[in-house]
């Protein structure tokens, strides 16, 4: 494993994975420490504009495969939806509707992360590179 071909990638990639790890381990710790809390606020708030970065980034990241509709794939969907769920989560904290804001959160972490982020260990990303090497 090594972070080098993620160092030598063209930009926007390396913000967007770097922003995207960062959100990833920022959203870990913020299922597991106290909910409702200043530092779960503070902590939401950088998650918040970490995934917005990795969001509008990716619009600068385009494969030769997976081409939907000219330059851009159907992950590049998931791009517009995040910043949009963001949004509804961020005024459903502040509505104090508590269950809502889990719930679009932890759909957010799990789409836009997760499940985005194991699809960029596919043979011939560059993360795939990073983690299993050539």
């Amino acid at each position: 494993m090594s972070l080098q071909p993620l160092l030598d990638a063209v930009a926007p990639i390396p913000l967007h994975a770097f922003a995207a790890m960062a959100a990833f381990v920022l959203g870990v710790v913020q299922l597991i420490a106290p909910k409702g809390t200043l530092p779960h606020r503070t902590l939401g708030w950088i998650w918040v504009i970490l995934l917005a970065t990795v969001a509008i980034s990716s619009f600068g990241i385009h494969g030769d495969s997976y081409r939907l509709w000219r330059d851009w794939s159907p992950i590049h969907l998931l791009s517009i939806m995040a910043p949009v769920m963001l949004v509804v989560g961020v005024v459903a904290a502040r509505r104090h509707r508590v269950r809502a804001h889990a719930i679009t959160m932890i759909s957010i972490f799990a789409g836009a992360l997760v499940i985005a982020g194991v699809f960029t260990l596919v043979p011939g990303r560059v993360m795939h590179t990073v983690v299993f090497g050539r």
